[in-house]
Parts: C-alpha cells; sequence; structure tokens
C-alpha cells in the first residue's frame, strides 16, 4: 500500500468530500425570519410520482400538477419569497421513441423582471442527485437536505443556490428530475444523451403551458447547467432544432459537462464519486437490456452488489458507502470497469453514442470547467467547446482556474461549481436581455 491510500489518508479525503459538500449547502439561503426544511428524506416518494398508465400525445403536455412548498422561504407582502412553486408532471419521449412521464418543478419568482420584454425562463438542468426516486431535485426543492437513517439515504439540494439566484433576478425557473428519477415506473437513465436532452427541452414546454404564469409566447428560454446538468444542457442545445424547435432558445450555461462517458468513467474510478459507475451503468442497461448482460458477465459479488445498491442510492450515501472505490475490485479478472467497457464493442459504442460535440448547438453556449478538475476531466470538455467551435457555433469558452484541491475528492469539480456561477447566470441573464456575445474558443 502507497503512502497516500492508507486509512489515514482516505479519511482526509472523505473530510474534503465532506467539506466541499457542506460549502454548497452552506451557501442555501440562510435562516433567521426565513423557513429552512431539513428534514428525513422519504423512504417512498409521495403518490404524485406514480405516472398514469395512459399519457397525453404531445411532448411537453402537462400530465398533472400540484402545489410545492419550498423548503427555505421567506414571507413577502404579495406572497411568498422567493416565488411560488409548482409540482408537474409531464410528457417527454425516451432515447427509444416511447412516450415516458417526467417530473419535475416551475417556481414563478415573487420579484419583477426588471429589464425590457417578457420575463425570461430558465431550463435548469440539475447535477448529479442519485439514481433513487427520493433524489430526485424536486422534492430536494422542498427538502433541501434529507436524512433516512433508516433507509440509509442522504439527498442534497445543492442546486437551489442556483435556482434562487435566478428567482431573484425575476427569471421564472423550471427544473426537471430527468428520466426515471422521481417516477416510480423506470431506472434514471443516468448521463444519456437523448433522454436528459428531451427531458430538459420538455420541462420547458411544460412550464410555458402552466396557467397562471408570468410567461408568455414571447418568454425566451434559457439552459443552465452543471456536471451532470452540463451535459443535459449540452444534449439539450443540440437536439433543440429537431425535437423543439418552437421553443425560443437564446443560451445555454454548460458547466462541466460530461461530453466524453468513457473518459468520465475513468475520471470517476476511484474517487469520492465512484458510485456515479453503477449509475452509468444501470442506467445504460436499463436501455439496452442486453449491455447490462455482457457488463455483468465480468462482475464478481461485490461489483453485482455494488451495481444494485447504487441504482437506490442518493450522491449523498453513494458517496459514504462507494468513496474512493477501485473498480477492479469489483470485476472477476482484476480489470476496471472502463477497461471491460473499452474492450467490449457493443458498450463502447453505446456510450460513444452518448458523445456531445458531434452536432451543432442552438445558439449561445457558454462552456465552463474548471482546469484542475479530475472527476469530470477538463480536457474532455474543452475538447467539447473545440468541436462546438469547429461546427461554427457561438461558443464562450471559460477555463476556470483554481488551484488544486486534492485529487478525487470531487472538490476540484465543486469549487468551480460555486465560483463560476456568479458568471454563468450573469451571462445567461445578457442572453436575455439581448446583448451580444463575445465568443472565445480554445
Amino acid at each position: 500500500m502507497s503512502p497516500s491510500s492508507g486509512p489515514r489518508s482516505t479519511l482526509t479525503r472523505l473530510m474534503a468530500t465532506a467539506v466541499g459538500l457542506g460549502t454548497a449547502l452552506a451557501l442555501l439561503p440562510a435562516s433567521g425570519t426565513a423557513t429552512a426544511t431539513a428534514t428525513a428524506a422519504p423512504s417512498t416518494v409521495p403518490e404524485f410520482y406514480d405516472p398514469p398508465a395512459q399519457l397525453p400525445d404531445a411532448d411537453g403536455a402537462l400530465i398533472r400538477t400540484e402545489p410545492l412548498t419550498l423548503g427555505v422561504r421567506l414571507p413577502g407582502p404579495e406572497g411568498p419569497l422567493p416565488g411560488t412553486a409548482t409540482r408537474l408532471m409531464y410528457r417527454s419521449t425516451d432515447a427509444g421513441g416511447q412516450p415516458i412521464a417526467v417530473t419535475g418543478a416551475y417556481i414563478e419568482p415573487a420579484a419583477d423582471w426588471a429589464h425590457g420584454g417578457p420575463r425570461p425562463l430558465v431550463a435548469l438542468a440539475p447535477g448529479t442527485m442519485g439514481q433513487g426516486d427520493q433524489c430526485a431535485a424536486s422534492l430536494a426543492l422542498e427538502t433541501p437536505l434529507g436524512i433516512d437513517l433508516g433507509g440509509g439515504s442522504i439527498s442534497f439540494g445543492y442546486e437551489n443556490l442556483a435556482v434562487y439566484r435566478f428567482l431573484a433576478r425575476g427569471v421564472a425557473v423550471v427544473v426537471t428530475d430527468y428520466a426515471g428519477l422521481g417516477t416510480t415506473d423506470r431506472v434514471h437513465t443516468y448521463v444519456n444523451r437523448v433522454d436528459e436532452g428531451h427531458a430538459l427541452l420538455d420541462a420547458a414546454r411544460a412550464a410555458r403551458a402552466l396557467d397562471g404564469t408570468s410567461l408568455t409566447a414571447d418568454s425566451p428560454v434559457g439552459l443552465y447547467g452543471y456536471s451532470q446538468g452540463g451535459g443535459a444542457t449540452a444534449a439539450a442545445a443540440e437536439l433543440q432544432p429537431v425535437h423543439a424547435p418552437e421553443l425560443p432558445l437564446v443560451g445555454s450555461y454548460v458547466g462541466a459537462p460530461p461530453a466524453d462517458l468513457t473518459e468520465v468513467m475513468e475520471g470517476i474510478d476511484g474517487s469520492a464519486l465512484a458510485g456515479a459507475i453503477g449509475w452509468t451503468i444501470n442506467g445504460a442497461a436499463h436501455t439496452e437490456p442486453g449491455l447490462g448482460a455482457v457488463i455483468e458477465g465480468h462482475l464478481d459479488d461485490d461489483g453485482r452488489e455494488a451495481l444494485n445498491g447504487t441504482a437506490t442510492m442518493c450522491v449523498g450515501d453513494a458517496i459514504l458507502r462507494h468513496a474512493f472505490a477501485d473498480t477492479r475490485d469489483w470485476t472477476t479478472t482484476g480489470r476496471s470497469v472502463g477497461e471491460i467497457v473499452a474492450a467490449e464493442p457493443e458498450v463502447r459504442a453505446f456510450l460513444d453514442e452518448q458523445r456531445i460535440g458531434e452536432r451543432a448547438p442552438t445558439g449561445p453556449v457558454r462552456v465552463a470547467t474548471g482546469v484542475e478538475d479530475d472527476i469530470v476531466p477538463h480536457a474532455q470538455a474543452r475538447q467539447l467547446a473545440t468541436d462546438w467551435c469547429a461546427l461554427g457555433a457561438d461558443v464562450s469558452y471559460a477555463p476556470i482556474h483554481l488551484p488544486g484541491l486534492g485529487d478525487g475528492t470531487l472538490l476540484n469539480h465543486l469549487a468551480p461549481l460555486i465560483t463560476d456561477q456568479g458568471a454563468a447566470i450573469s451571462w445567461l441573464t445578457d442572453r436575455f436581455n439581448g446583448e451580444p456575445t463575445e465568443g472565445s474558443c480554445p
């Protein structure tokens, strides 16, 4: 055992990871006169998340809605601040062309849109929340910190900060839970390019179809996402001309996108987020069942247990249970899952199909990536910007220079999320105001 891999080093890295997650949570709106919720995570999701047998014909069509109480809120003269939330279920279409139900939430801001034109809408794609239905971002809006000690589930509403910052500017927000996250009828197809892109675009459609909002047919739409969310916004920007051409998309923030899953799997293996490999394989197996059989044929009992276990975990419990796991310990041959993927043509072809950057995005895009990011590797995110530039896209590339904060601890990935957030929100606000971009390719 090397000096850097002993128990003390592992404990140090776990503590660093906890500090990073705690930092994100601490940046939620403070208490005081506010109401803040940190309660037990539900072992089962509310009945709302059970899809009906019959779905509407059109993507983005609303299936059902209900009021949603935000977990962090302030009393205001005309209602709660920062806004009034509605839980949504709407129709989308998965990568296989099948209709599916997707959940999410729309928040109508209490603040006015102070600039010209109609109130804009941001469709926000959450970062990694997990694969259990209880991890859905719409539930995290209601319960920012959810802990189920009996079920061993820990969920963090770290995306709430970005949501609230947009609301404070008078920008309406719709959040998607993605395919299979929240809804009880299917597995969450983690980082599936088409499923995520469709779910995000159809969330924007659902928000625009909701009664009683201040949105109009002319309200401009922007996409915002970091990490898994960055991959979803990137995919949506590429898919919009075909899937949702009527949406007036004016810009997309693409933060730390997992554009090349083969490289990303190598980056997260042995890291604090090693459990995400389980989510990736589980999602691929749901889309293409034959792929699951191929991978499972190489796994030992520990590997099969890891895959089965991660299918119901949120990001917090995956970190606690699988932080710094080496997938070579999950296989019968001692090869890593990444090495197995590289050697199996069917699996490699599937992951290659998930690659983002081979289609030009709609409208301006801001690609931001931490140069020290080793979880969602910087090089493959930079390559996405390069590929889009080669296709003639309007790209604003923003490398984020921060000191290295510990390999594999998530800090090199989480720190840019926080430090770039203000600039990202301002960049998207400028797109709503019709200001020209200053493109910058790598």
